[in-house]
């Protein structure tokens, strides 16, 4: 897939935020303790890993809790895709890794929701990854040479959007914030991405 940069100041892919919120300390211990000596992509792979397999999907666990910055995520242990992406981005945006925030409309029960995902830029190349969290009917990788991600649009009506953003969409972000369960934000996510 050909990627479209939102902008092309890769500086913008390394801010921090109020959801990519790593000025907190917990956040920059988190992603000292994952470093690796070995390098960026070892780093990201690690960093990767972690959000994927010790942070919880909320709907997997069941949680009624409604977490999105990536500061709550962490302490929380859990949050839908948009919250880990969000953790995602804090973290290796902490180490210098430019990422951006990616989406894709799904089929979900009757009807259609949007999945949010991360794309990370290493070796001069940007590359999706999906954080979202393996289960039997899901396995997403650390790839940078074959995209491995948890779902890929294959019914009429999906779609996988090539852009890549520099900060998460503010219609989601508002929608979570209003949300008082995962399941709430599922309901009312919207169907397709605007810009």
């Amino acid at each position: 897939m050909l990627f479209l940069i939102q902008k092309d100041d890769l500086n913008k892919y390394l801010e921090s935020s109020k959801v990519v919120n790593y000025n907190y300390p917990e956040i920059q211990e988190k992603a000292r303790e994952l470093a690796s000596d070995q390098g960026q992509i070892e780093t990201a792979k690690d960093i990767y890993h972690f959000v994927r397999d010790e942070i919880d999907h909320s709907l997997d666990i069941g949680s009624c809790q409604v977490t999105c910055r990536a500061s709550e995520v962490l302490k929380e242990g859990h949050g839908l895709c948009f919250a880990k992406s969000n953790l995602l981005a804090a973290i290796l945006r902490f180490m210098g890794i430019p990422t951006g925030f990616c989406y894709q409309t799904l089929t979900h029960e009757e009807g259609f929701v949007l999945h949010g995902l991360n794309a990370v830029s290493l070796d001069g190349k940007w590359f999706r990854l999906d954080a979202r969290g393996n289960r039997a009917d899901v396995d997403a990788q650390f790839s940078m040479e074959r995209e491995s991600l948890a779902f890929y649009p294959t019914v009429e009506g999906e779609k996988d959007y090539p852009y890549i953003f520099s900060q998460p969409d503010k219609r989601i972000l508002k929608i979570i914030g209003e949300s008082k369960s995962p399941e709430e934000v599922m309901k009312t996510l919207p169907i397709f991405l605007t810009w």
